[in-house]
């Protein structure tokens, strides 16, 4: 009896194997994304005297042990949406030059050796001062609620459109103004406004388009980007 059993147990593996089934040459590893890094250097909002600028961020991880390098990215918008310069890295700092007086947003994304990239950080907003610049422009408005392109339940008759400011010249006092519209062609809704929100009235099924533009005691102004959100 039991050298039946012993012969239908190979008999069994052999029709496994022979179809393919066990074969060690068909199992495939998955390769997974190495892990999203925080941003170290330099900090939101910052200040940068010297536009030469010794970035920082913490060391991604790979589940497969791969190589890992990492992709520096800066745009002149706050939603990365126009990638103005990239860099590379083997590890997780590296000196790079800038031009001066600019407003940056950067962001770093963790590449495997397999080329899979990993989830990109955060993104910051620092400025390069420029040669004999006492005041700078304020950073885009950055947006908290509603999130960009977001649905809103059905029945929403009001929403507070919320938003966050800096500017690197931390004694600037910042006032905004507030566009809103159904179109991306946007009307001015209020300007002088002193707090980081504004009720709006809204209907279901429609679109709404809106944009905070950041203006500094000193005149400077910044253009914000366009947003919008849907109600059911």
């Amino acid at each position: 009896m039991r050298k039946i059993i012993k012969s239908i147990a190979l008999f069994s593996l052999f029709f496994f194997l022979s179809c393919g089934g066990g074969s060690i040459k068909n199992l495939k590893i998955v390769n997974e994304a190495p892990t999203k890094v925080d941003l170290v250097y330099p900090t939101q909002n910052l200040l940068c005297i010297d536009n030469t600028i010794s970035f920082d961020w913490s060391d991604a991880t790979d589940a497969n042990n791969d190589k890992v390098s990492y992709k520096i990215e800066f745009s002149d918008t706050r939603e990365m949406a126009n990638i103005t310069n990239t860099e590379t890295a083997s590890t997780s700092k590296k000196a790079i030059t800038l031009s001066k007086g600019v407003a940056y947003y950067w962001r770093v994304t963790a590449i495997d050796s397999k080329d899979e990239l990993g989830e990109a950080s955060l993104v910051n907003a620092f400025y390069t001062k420029g040669t004999g610049e006492t005041n700078t422009a304020p950073f885009t408005a950055e947006i908290v609620s509603p999130e960009n392109e977001v649905s809103l339940v059905a029945g929403t008759v009001s929403v507070d459109l919320k938003w966050k400011g800096a500017d690197s010249n931390t004694n600037d006092v910042l006032n905004y103004e507030v566009y809103f519209g159904e179109t991306t062609d946007l009307t001015l809704l209020e300007d002088d406004v002193a707090v980081l929100e504004k009720n709006v009235t809204v209907e279901s099924g429609k679109t709404y388009y809106w944009k905070i533009n950041t203006i500094d005691n000193s005149g400077a102004k910044s253009i914000g980007q366009v947003w919008s959100f849907s109600v059911n």
